[in-house]
């Protein structure tokens, strides 16, 4: 049956009054309980909008308010929480289209979020609402529909036989609910789905969709980390589907809308000047970072052993931007001129259920194409597509997915795996087929394919514990922490990016810092005190971004042509200037540059506090499996001999001439090993936090985050 709301089975309804923002708020958040299939309105308190901002913030707290230190990511009391801060939904300045994820993590057990674009999470925001929690379970699937033009919300049963694969799920969705098939029409409305691999796996991302009027179809972009898209599919949700056709250039309702709009269009004049000459996101989007990443020995080949391949030219950004469609920028939400969300129109499959068909690839982005590509060396673009497609459809994240698979194909290569282990899949490096092959089982709930999508700290575990694997081995190989899978940038050269990937409250990944540059080719923070500095202020200041529903690239991925006069060229301080100006002009709160991370810091050490209370968030907990450290194998050291050799010599002291090739492995690990320690201990004593890692409560005092309910969780561990 085609889907439409005239003939769907309505299970519930609920009818709200709509109006106008107040400078970026609704002040109201739209609570779901599939059980009993009540939905209500929950106002927004001040303390809430003070202390937590929005975004991130307003999905950490909600979900604290939900769930006890009991609480499993299956359990019905989980929440999955999309926010939106006061900056989303604004169409003058770049990057102001984020909406923020929030939910426990199938793989990690404590709060993960991950930010997303397209259309829904501002469409969200403007028919009313601050934040959409989703609790409880359905007994059957379910499709919730959010009306912003007619004020109302649904819950219906989701027919018979429909397609939970987003490429066609979104598509219908769309259609079904939108008022016309007239393109504006279409363009009004946003769907979020998971998919058949988010149901079999623990590493399912959410796909929000965005009706592209010049493809006449859906794209969508995906709130990829820590399997939010399971819990999603665990509840029972088949799909959110929002439709909001009044958008006009002021719906925040600013405070200074004529400031928004110079600022907005400053920024805009920048890119257009800049970006060519800088990173290309307007033409090739993150993938110019591929052949950067190999000239510097930091894209990750083989399971992260190596840093560079005379291949990797194959999966250059040219090769992308010879693929990508159209000629023309993609963004994700309307009024971003950096517009860095590429995608290749009518690439055949070649595998899997829609085999011969023609379809859209969003991507690859950076994250991608290193991580289906090169970690697995697969050097062929085809089957890095191919693949690329098959996560979203399927609703499978791209980064735990080449992590894991390049972690199955080097135990493959010790003969830890083989055919009958695998029932039959040869997961030798370079098989792409192989990789959709998993891929494809773990979307039919299939042997191999659900074992691969519990993730690595699992599979690790399981290997030891079924195929006598080498514990020690299986410890430093599987690159997780917390058990979220490690993103695609190699980190044994940088100390302050191995404090940027391990000392992060939700897991190993790069959008809290990217220190690389900073540290090991510009060597601009050689002492513990200046590393641990950079791990308070990138992290809080990237957590700013999730607190006001902005993308981060605009921020420093563009930069003004003469940033490198400033003082702190790495913060980008014009730009920084710009976001406490936007803020204020949206928000009429002036903001400083102490209180714009300050605003982080209440949010970051609650998530830290969060964790506490859910049993994890210790030192013990902010550990990186060592190959993210340095040498695990006497082929990675081989393959930097000349540089390991001399680090022997110059930095610990050591004849290498002497050595045999296991004892500079070892003496390697013992120097690296300590100098994260020390790493550890200062970024904890910047942070304001104990030798374990816990916030004193005189730092939660110190910035305004001494609430009783925190202070109840801290003192059992100072």
């Amino acid at each position: 049956m085609k889907p439409q709301p005239g003939n769907l089975v309505k299970t519930a309804e609920y009818k709200y009054e709509t109006k106008a923002l107040f400078r970026g708020y609704n002040m109201r958040v739209l609570k779901i309980d599939l059980a009993s299939l009540s939905i209500l309105e929950r106002p927004v308190s001040k303390t809430m909008k003070e202390k937590f901002v929005g975004g991130k913030g307003f999905g950490l707290k909600l979900l604290w308010d939900a769930i006890s230190p009991d609480t499993t990511w299956d359990d019905p009391e989980n929440e999955i929480v999309i926010a939106m801060g006061p900056i989303c939904g604004n169409t003058n300045y770049s990057g102001s289209g984020k909406s923020l994820v929030v939910s426990l993590s199938p793989l990690t057990g404590i709060p993960i979020d991950s930010n997303v674009g397209g259309y829904f999470g501002p469409f969200l925001k403007f028919s009313g609402f601050d934040a959409l929690e989703l609790g409880g379970k359905v007994g059957r699937d379910s499709i919730i529909f959010i009306d912003g033009d007619e004020g109302k919300v649904q819950i219906f049963e989701a027919p018979e036989g429909l397609e939970s694969d987003t490429h066609i799920l979104a598509e219908k969705l769309t259609r079904a609910f939108a008022a016309s098939e007239k393109d504006a029409d279409l363009a009004a409305v946003a769907v979020v789905s998971a998919g058949r691999g988010a149901e079999h796996s623990r590493i399912g991302l959410l796909n929000f969709s965005l009706y592209d009027r010049r493809r006449g179809g859906c794209r969508v972009k995906q709130a990829g980390r820590g399997g939010i898209g399971t819990v999603f599919r665990d509840k029972g949700i088949m799909a959110l589907v929002c439709r909001y056709s009044k958008l006009g250039q002021d719906d925040n309702h600013a405070a200074d809308p004529a400031t928004v709009q110079r600022l907005g269009l400053k920024l805009h004049r920048e890119i257009l000047r800049e970006d060519d000459k800088q990173c290309k996101m307007r033409k090739v989007g993150t993938a110019h970072l591929m052949e950067v990443m190999n000239d510097y020995d930091l894209l990750p080949v083989k399971n992260h052993r190596f840093g560079a391949d005379p291949e990797a030219i194959k999966l250059a950004s040219w090769v992308w931007e010879s693929r990508f469609s159209q000629g023309l920028p993609d963004g994700c939400w309307y009024g971003c001129t950096l517009a860095c969300a590429h995608a290749v129109d009518r690439f055949e499959l070649k595998t899997g259920p829609y085999k011969g068909q023609k379809v859209c690839v969003d991507g690859p982005e950076y994250e991608t194409a290193a991580g289906v590509g090169s970690n697995l060396a697969i050097w062929d673009p085809e089957g890095v597509l191919e693949i690329n497609f098959y996560c979203d459809t399927y609703g499978v994240d791209t980064i735990s997915f080449g992590t894991i698979v390049g972690f199955l194909m080097e135990c493959w290569e010790y003969g830890i795996l083989d055919a009958r282990r695998s029932r039959g899949i040869n997961l030798e490096w370079g098989n792409w087929r192989a990789a959709c092959e998993i891929l494809h089982r773990m979307a039919e709930g299939k042997d191999f394919g659900v074992l691969a999508g519990r993730g690595t700290r699992y599979l690790a575990q399981y290997f030891v514990e079924h195929y006598g694997a080498d514990p020690g081995l299986m410890k430093d190989i599987a690159l997780h922490g917390k058990g979220l899978e490690q993103s695609q940038y190699i980190s044994k050269e940088s100390l302050a990016q191995q404090g940027g990937y391990y000392l992060t409250n939700k897991g190993p990944q790069h959008d809290e810092a990217w220190l690389i540059f900073m540290d090991m080719v510009n060597n601009r923070i050689p002492s513990f005190e200046q590393k641990a500095e950079a791990l308070h202020y990138f992290p809080m200041f990237r957590t700013w971004f999730g607190l006001q529903g902005l993308c981060k690239l605009p921020w420093n991925d563009i930069e003004p042509a003469d940033n490198a006069k400033w003082e702190e060229p790495s913060k980008v301080p014009e730009h920084v200037d710009n976001y406490r100006e936007l803020y204020t002009a949206i928000t009429g709160e002036p903001l400083s540059r102490t209180e714009l991370i300050r605003q982080s810091e209440r949010v970051y050490n609650f998530q830290r506090v969060f964790n506490l209370r859910m049993g994890r968030g210790k030192r013990k907990d902010d550990y990186p499996p060592y190959r993210a450290v340095g040498p695990v194998t006497e082929k990675e050291y081989l393959s930097r001999a000349e540089r390991y050799d001399a680090q022997l010599k110059e930095k610990i002291g050591l004849d290498p001439s002497v050595m045999s090739l296991a004892e500079k492995i070892a003496a390697h690990r013992k120097y690296r090993e300590a100098m994260y320690d020390g790493l550890v201990d200062a970024v904890y004593k910047r942070r304001g936090w104990t030798p374990e890692g816990v916030p004193r409560p005189e730092h939660l005092a110190e910035i305004g985050m001494d609430l009783p309910e925190l202070l109840e969780v801290v003192k059992k561990h100072v």
